[in-house]
Protein backbone atom coordinates (compact mmCIF):
# COMPACT_ATOMS: atom_id res chain seq x y z
CA UNK A 1 0.00 0.00 0.00
CA UNK A 2 1.06 3.41 -0.77
CA UNK A 3 1.47 6.24 1.87
CA UNK A 4 3.08 9.64 1.90
CA UNK A 5 6.02 10.18 4.63
CA UNK A 6 7.36 13.31 4.96
CA UNK A 7 10.54 14.26 6.87
CA UNK A 8 11.65 18.08 8.05
CA UNK A 9 14.54 19.69 8.88
CA UNK A 10 17.52 17.88 10.39
CA UNK A 11 15.64 14.13 9.19
CA UNK A 12 15.71 15.57 5.82
CA UNK A 13 18.51 13.20 5.40
CA UNK A 14 16.95 9.94 5.34
CA UNK A 15 14.64 11.11 2.07
CA UNK A 16 16.45 10.55 -1.72
CA UNK A 17 18.22 13.87 -2.60
CA UNK A 18 15.82 14.41 -5.04
CA UNK A 19 12.62 14.51 -2.63
CA UNK A 20 14.70 17.17 0.09
CA UNK A 21 13.45 19.97 -1.25
CA UNK A 22 9.95 18.67 -1.35
CA UNK A 23 9.99 16.85 2.40
CA UNK A 24 8.19 14.10 1.25
CA UNK A 25 8.11 10.64 -0.80
CA UNK A 26 5.20 8.16 -1.65
CA UNK A 27 6.38 5.14 -0.11
CA UNK A 28 4.95 1.25 -0.56
CA UNK A 29 4.47 -0.18 2.59
CA UNK A 30 3.49 -3.53 3.45
CA UNK A 31 0.03 -3.68 4.81
CA UNK A 32 -0.18 -3.92 8.65
CA UNK A 33 2.50 -1.64 8.69
CA UNK A 34 3.18 0.61 11.76
CA UNK A 35 4.31 4.07 12.58
CA UNK A 36 7.66 2.11 14.16
CA UNK A 37 8.45 0.10 10.80
CA UNK A 38 8.26 3.05 8.73
CA UNK A 39 10.32 5.02 11.13
CA UNK A 40 12.86 1.51 11.28
CA UNK A 41 12.88 0.91 7.80
CA UNK A 42 13.44 4.31 6.53
CA UNK A 43 16.49 4.40 8.99
CA UNK A 44 15.47 7.28 11.46
CA UNK A 45 16.63 7.18 14.62
CA UNK A 46 13.70 6.77 16.59
CA UNK A 47 15.23 9.44 19.33
CA UNK A 48 15.28 12.38 16.70
CA UNK A 49 11.29 11.81 16.48
CA UNK A 50 10.10 14.34 18.26
CA UNK A 51 6.93 15.08 16.87
CA UNK A 52 5.53 12.71 14.78
CA UNK A 53 1.64 12.99 13.06
CA UNK A 54 -0.50 11.10 11.26
CA UNK A 55 -2.91 12.68 8.97
CA UNK A 56 -2.17 15.67 11.21
CA UNK A 57 -2.54 13.97 14.77
CA UNK A 58 -0.14 13.73 16.91
CA UNK A 59 1.02 9.91 17.81
CA UNK A 60 2.70 9.23 21.00
CA UNK A 61 6.05 7.59 21.18
CA UNK A 62 3.95 4.57 22.87
CA UNK A 63 1.67 4.42 20.54
CA UNK A 64 4.22 3.73 17.21
CA UNK A 65 4.33 0.14 17.56
CA UNK A 66 0.57 -0.30 17.28
CA UNK A 67 -0.50 2.71 14.84
CA UNK A 68 -1.00 0.65 11.71
CA UNK A 69 -0.87 3.11 9.07
CA UNK A 70 -3.23 2.78 5.71
CA UNK A 71 -3.45 3.18 2.38
CA UNK A 72 -3.18 7.04 1.53
CA UNK A 73 -2.39 8.37 5.13
CA UNK A 74 0.41 11.24 5.84
CA UNK A 75 3.37 10.08 8.50
CA UNK A 76 4.53 13.39 8.83
CA UNK A 77 7.96 13.57 11.46
CA UNK A 78 9.61 16.33 12.97
CA UNK A 79 13.03 16.79 15.02
CA UNK A 80 13.33 17.81 18.13
CA UNK A 81 13.86 22.22 18.05
CA UNK A 82 15.19 24.70 19.92
CA UNK A 83 14.57 28.57 19.49
CA UNK A 84 15.19 31.73 20.96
Amino acid sequence: MKITFKLFASLEVHLPPEARSRHRIDLEVAPGATVADVIRHQGVPPGQCAIVLVDGVWVAASEWGSRVLSEGQALAIWPPVAGG
